[in-house]
């Protein structure tokens, strides 16, 4: 391996949410950024354009960056993207309240499936929508923790008023990859509803065990008609701080309509983060080949701490993603798990009652960080367990 993943990065002191927002003393398993590096190509590139020493308005849009973007998409799921149907954004979040506020009105329906990641809902909320909640059926077996589409759930959720679905796709926070079939029969009865599809896929590299990832909008062009599809290179080669994501909208229709719900609310991607992408994309192979096997160990670590350590404590075993998904209801923890090991263990997870229903009793960890990190953290939370 010629990445060193096991090097502790001091991150204190650098303005780092996930290292600071916390006291010194608390190891940070939380926010998903990971602790790691990102390829020296980008590094270089962004030595590069600070070289050049002048920092004027960008583009909003990078001609080479949309068509290595294109011809990823078409490498990677043999997708045919044009440069005209990729609109950039500074990230995520903002995306999510550009789509709720471009399409419907105050008071109409976007459907989601708890537990999910809580700016979908804060974003929902933020445009004066109604979260229409589709829970996913928790089916366990034995001590893991898995998941499936209740569609009989999902397809009573939608009502008169529902005009937009916002997917998590690799799930966050349970890890799930959903199969051809469960896109297909989502965007069935979407369609059938008249329901627009916001496909977030942030997540569709960072794939464990050889998995592979499917794109909702390649299921068909009538579904590629109706959805929107966000991606980027923040999770994958860890470039959040550099806030450059972009969304693939085929409907030229849609994608006005979202054009004019971010003008002049939504900021332009700034002139490092279009440096950092486009060197991550043509860069970053190598480095991202030898990472995902490191996160799949840290994961299979982590389960068997807890089954060795702290056996109350079940857990997903994500497909994709760097997040664990950890149910401490059946452990002797007195209240809020989030909080008792924050304040027992001096260890920072995410609240699992953030994500909506179906989370409390649930911490999200994370698992992008140095073996030794992740270790120290599973002891101290098993030694504040067992001081219970």
């Amino acid at each position: 391996m010629s990445f060193n993943f096991d090097r502790t990065i001091e991150r204190r002191g650098s303005g780092s949410t996930k290292w600071e927002h916390y006291g010194p003393d608390v190891l940070p398993l939380w926010v998903a950024d990971m602790d790691f590096r990102v390829p020296e190509p980008i590094q270089k590139a962004l030595l590069a354009r600070v070289d050049h020493g002048v920092f004027g308005y960008a583009l909003g849009e990078i001609p080479e960056l949309l068509r290595v973007i294109c011809e990823r998409t078409e490498r990677l799921y043999g997708w045919e993207v044009l440069p005209e149907q990729i609109l950039f954004f500074p990230g995520l979040t903002s995306a999510l309240n550009a789509f709720c506020r471009a399409f419907g009105a105050h008071g109409d329906g976007v459907l989601v499936q708890p537990p999910i990641y809580y700016p979908f809902m804060t974003a929902i909320k933020n445009q004066a929508r109604e979260i229409n909640h589709a829970p996913l059926k928790r089916k366990d077996e034995k001590e893991r923790i898995n998941y499936e589409i209740d569609f009989d759930v999902f397809e009573a959720a939608i009502t008169a008023r529902t005009n937009l679905f916002l997917l998590s796709s690799p799930h966050n926070p349970v890890g799930q990859m959903y199969s051809r079939e469960n896109l297909e029969r989502m965007a069935a009865i979407c369609a059938r509803h008249d329901v627009l599809i916001c496909s977030d896929e942030i997540h569709c590299e960072l794939l464990l065990d050889g998995k592979t990832h499917q794109p909702t909008a390649t299921l068909s062009p009538e579904i590629a008609a109706r959805c929107i599809t966000l991606m980027a290179p923040s999770k994958t080669f860890n470039l959040a701080g550099l806030s450059c994501g972009y969304a693939i909208i085929q409907n030229p229709a849609l994608l006005e309509q979202v054009r004019k719900a971010a003008a002049g609310i939504i900021p332009r991607v700034n002139v490092m983060g279009f440096a950092g992408a486009l060197a991550a994309f043509q860069h970053g192979t190598q480095w991202l080949s030898e990472l995902l096997p490191y996160l799949a160990a840290n994961r299979d670590y982590v389960i068997e701490f807890l089954r060795e350590h702290m056996p109350t404590i079940r857990t997903t075993r994500p497909e994709a993603t760097y997040l664990m998904w950890l149910d401490c209801s059946r452990s002797a923890i007195p209240g809020n798990p989030h909080e008792f090991f924050l304040q027992e263990a001096r260890v920072a997870l995410n609240d699992g009652a953030m994500f909506g229903p179906g989370g409390g009793g649930f911490v999200r960890l994370n698992l992008a960080c140095s073996r030794a990190t992740l270790a120290e953290a599973l002891q101290r939370m098993s030694a504040a367990l067992a001081a219970l």
